[in-house]
């Protein structure tokens, strides 16, 4: 399959305009055309050793869950690691395409994975706003009735050589008022165009009076959006909860900060996760336990002290698992002419000894 149709199945798959605004998803690094890719290589983290598994399986593509380039570089040398395995993608003709924060934002997506072993009503903490029709979010709709007599002169400002910028005629239908012709002319225009707008309509006198305006909003994705919150058909013990976690991650240990006067036979009815770091997405949330990968000493303590219990899997432990459910998914996606595989040596840099 060629790269531009493998890039196009991935960005259906899941949009990029999902991710975070600080985020850098998407095709990072393209080889020169023509690339057909027949293999691609899952891995939660692009390291060395994770390249020369790609290398040796004869990998085309690699999705890496965590970007590989998110800060500007200056230079490609072999003075660091991360210079160094871009430099040797590039020799053995791989690209690199990120998904990151718009997996985390995907129903069905990681946080979803994450808060599986947990049993209720699921609702993402913040929904996700839909990007399909990009320019309208921030603008307005603007509708006035124009006498017929007047409509030509009237609908002259929105086209040819005087076209206002920023401003586009959406519907102009015929209709009759108080006994005579009209137009009910409705525009789209941007915040800048607004007042410029406004004004040329009073200048037409009465026509001011019939002028309607709305500010136009994207539509929220049920479904879509940031952590994950369940509220539980059954309520569960704090060791209960743990031992889920443990199962489901596959981990012999986690980390755990009980709340205020809190023990592992007190009852969790709510529970509230964020795949990786944590802390800015959970703060404030009402829940009796959170799930996350990581997240700073003071906002362990602040949580305890509000009553909620937390426990931390380490960053990678709480999106690598996601990648199995992902192979499948995708090997779905993308029949017999891709063969998906998941990376056997990435790993979380952290171990309890």
């Amino acid at each position: 399959m060629q790269l531009c149709q493998v890039v196009k199945k991935l960005e259906l798959f899941a949009a990029n305009t999902l991710a975070a605004k600080w985020d850098n998803v998407g095709l990072l690094l393209e080889p020169s055309a023509p690339h057909t890719v027949s293999r691609i290589l899952l891995t939660n983290d692009l390291t060395e050793p994770v390249l020369d598994e790609a290398i040796r399986l004869n990998t085309d593509f690699i999705v890496a869950y965590h970007p590989p380039i998110f800060v500007p570089m200056k230079r490609l040398t072999q003075s660091s690691w991360k210079e160094r395995l871009l430099v040797k993608c590039i020799e053995n003709r791989i690209a690199i395409f990120s998904p990151h924060t718009s997996y985390d934002t995907l129903k069905g997506g990681v946080n979803d994975w994450l808060i599986s072993p947990f049993r209720g009503v699921v609702t993402p903490l913040e929904t996700a706003i839909s990007s399909k029709y990009p320019g309208t979010s921030g603008g307005y709709r603007l509708q006035v009735t124009v006498p017929e007599g007047v409509v030509g002169q009237f609908m002259s400002k929105f086209s040819g050589q005087n076209h206002l910028q920023g401003v586009s005629v959406i519907m102009q239908i015929s209709v009759g008022m108080e006994g005579s012709k009209c137009s009910r002319v409705c525009l789209n225009c941007d915040e800048k165009s607004l007042t410029q707008v406004v004004a040329y309509v009073n200048q037409f006198g009465q026509i001011s009076n019939t002028m309607e305006i709305l500010p136009m909003a994207k539509a929220p994705m049920p479904g879509y959006g940031e952590g994950r919150r369940c509220a539980l058909e059954r309520a569960v013990s704090v060791m209960t909860a743990v031992n889920l976690m443990k199962t489901h991650l596959g981990l012999s240990h986690v980390r755990l900060a009980l709340a205020l006067e809190t023990t592992l036979d007190s009852n969790i009815k709510s529970v509230a996760v964020c795949a990786g770091s944590g802390s800015s997405v959970l703060k404030d949330v009402a829940a009796d336990l959170y799930v996350t990968g990581e997240m700073g000493h003071h906002d362990v303590i602040d949580a305890t002290q509000r009553g909620t219990t937390v426990i931390l899997c380490e960053h990678s432990n709480s999106e690598r698992g996601y990648l199995t459910v992902l192979c499948s998914k995708l090997q779905g996606l993308f029949g017999s002419q891709v063969t998906i595989s998941q990376s056997k040596v990435d790993a979380d840099p952290l171990v309890v000894i």
